[in-house]
């Protein structure tokens, strides 16, 4: 306790420093018009972080006992786990990748890294990814596009979710140790903050969903004090702050301006992790999009929908964790049937029909996530295969994504 405090009563020192004028802050340092330019972002999840619902076959090459990356190289050992994953970074993301994201018009690529990747602490986990962030940096200038970096796992992880590294029945970041081992590590990141990175990097996300309900809401918010201004010590590049699932307006008046600049607030939408929610109509997917981004009118900060899926069930295999089971069929634990989950991760068997309805649905998202934030990234460029809701590429291959982004097979403004 007395750690966290000194780190805190340091951020209130730094927090007294001034603060550039207005006239100032509208002249942005990165290379992307915030505030007018709007994001139209993928994620290149399943990269530096694993995730088995979207590259299987590692898991399953290791073992039945592998559910995230601090069991995959539990199980692998670290000389093994180390060289199947240095395979995996060689190939899972590549320049190709890039130039593919950039020629169907997207404009930021947001990439999840996890701690591990600069710092040990005497995890479960094998170091060696970092440089895979400068070789994004590389390909991202060769074919314009931006980066947003995001800190998608923290020690002793922030939501106990397989994406933070290690699956926990509840988070165990919060404690002195884990927030001051989370701000040395967001100490190396910050040097993408640097001016000679702003050509490509144009936000840093200081913690991916950090699980409100389930942590001390103070801690969050010393913490996002004290990473925010540890950006601002190298420069004014923007800071991303998740919403930990709450209101939006809960951050109001919190590293606001004029106390705070550039600072933009991230929310996920996902309508598949609750039977309810599962149980929905397309239309009634749609509608719930237009419910959700009415809470955005009352921010005082700008936003971005930092993940959103096509998924309209959660059919896709181990998407709720390996061997979990689906609500949408019952098998769930918890859960009751909906529906047969049999052709839904496959977009080769989707019925016309279906296809308009995803197509309708992430219509709806684009377009009001557009009008209502600063743009939206979309969760996830690919999957190994069987994931088609979440897979980028296969709906852009069966014409259910839209090309260009601006065109549109049914009317706009379904929020109206």
């Amino acid at each position: 306790m007395k750690l966290l405090q000194l780190l805190f009563s340091v951020v209130a020192v730094v927090s007294a420093l001034p603060y550039p004028e207005s006239s100032q802050i509208e002249s942005r340092g990165v290379s992307f018009a915030w505030g007018s330019q709007k994001v139209k972002g993928v994620s290149l999840g399943g990269w530096l972080v694993l995730e088995g619902w979207i590259t299987p076959s590692l898991y399953t090459a290791a073992g039945p006992s592998v559910i995230d990356e601090w069991t995959f190289t539990q199980k692998l050992g670290k000389v093994e786990a180390l060289k199947r994953l240095k395979n995996h970074w060689n190939t899972w993301v590549t320049l190709a990748d890039f130039q593919k994201i950039q020629k169907a018009g997207f404009n930021v690529v947001r990439i999840p890294i996890g701690y591990w990747a600069y710092a040990d602490f005497g995890g479960q986990y094998v170091q060696g990814s970092a440089p895979y962030m400068d070789n994004a940096i590389t390909w991202a200038r060769q074919t314009g596009l931006k980066i947003i970096i995001d800190l998608h796992g923290a020690p002793k992880s922030q939501n106990g979710w397989e994406h933070s590294g290690h699956t926990l029945p509840r988070p165990g970041w919060g404690d002195a140790q884990s927030v001051a081992w989370t701000l040395q590590v967001l100490t190396s990141i910050s040097k993408y903050a640097k001016p000679q990175y702003q050509d490509v990097v144009v936000a840093i996300e200081l913690l991916n969903e950090p699980l409100l309900s389930s942590l001390d809401p103070n801690t969050v918010r010393n913490f996002y004090t004290s990473g925010y201004n540890l950006i601002r010590r190298v420069s004014d590049t923007p800071v991303l702050l998740h919403d930990g699932f709450w209101d939006p307006a809960y951050w109001n008046g919190f590293l606001s301006w004029p106390a705070a600049y550039n600072v933009i607030l991230d929310h996920h939408e996902y309508q598949v992790f609750d039977s309810y929610l599962n149980s929905m109509s397309p239309a009634q997917h749609r509608s719930q999009v237009c419910s959700s981004t009415k809470a955005f009118a009352d921010s005082d900060k700008w936003q971005v929908v930092g993940e959103w899926s096509a998924a309209l069930t959660d059919c896709a295999p181990w998407v709720n964790g390996r061997f979990a089971g689906h609500r949408f069929d019952g098998s769930f634990p918890g859960s009751w049937y909906i529906g047969s989950c049999v052709g839904r991760s496959d977009v080769r068997t989707w019925s016309q029909a279906m296809k308009n309805d995803y197509r309708m649905y992430i219509e709806a998202q684009m377009d009001s996530y557009e009008a209502k934030t600063q743009g939206w990234i979309f969760w996830n460029f690919k999957t190994e295969g069987g994931a088609d809701e979440w897979d980028l590429y296969k709906l852009l291959g069966a014409g259910v994504f839209p090309q260009p982004l601006s065109a549109r097979a049914f009317p706009r403004n379904v929020c109206r």
